[in-house]
């Protein structure tokens, strides 16, 4: 498959892709009501949804865009860096140890903190 050498881009579409790619999570108006939606439907409070969604990022090794949406989604909603702690340590037996360590840099990051110095990851 080849990319397009000169592709037409509206500019609504231009604008929107810029807002995602800065973060401005307005831009997916729709996707953020079925989320809320589906977290009333869940049963869970805001804090445990987060959290649990959390654990399926971990579970599915998700992109790291992935955790920069949704730790802040769980700080938001009243959970604590060491309750995302809690969440990779409770799942790390059955989605295994590789996906867990993999995930502990993308929630350093999302968490706002660096990552370990000299060290490759």
């Amino acid at each position: 498959m080849s990319a397009p050498t000169h592709v037409e881009v509206d500019q609504t579409t231009q604008t929107a892709l810029n807002g995602l790619a800065r973060g401005d999570l307005d831009v997916l108006g729709e996707a953020l009501e079925l989320r809320d939606s589906a977290q009333r439907e869940s049963g869970l409070d805001a804090r445990c949804f987060a959290l649990v969604k959390i654990a399926a990022l971990i579970a599915l090794d998700s992109p790291p865009a992935s955790y920069m949406w949704q730790v802040p989604n769980a700080l938001d909603a009243g959970a604590t860096p060491a309750e995302i702690l809690g969440v990779v340590r409770a799942i790390a037996p059955q989605v295994g140890g590789p996906r867990a360590i993999g995930a502990a840099p993308e929630i350093m990051v999302a968490l706002g903190l660096s990552l370990p110095v000299g060290e490759e990851i």
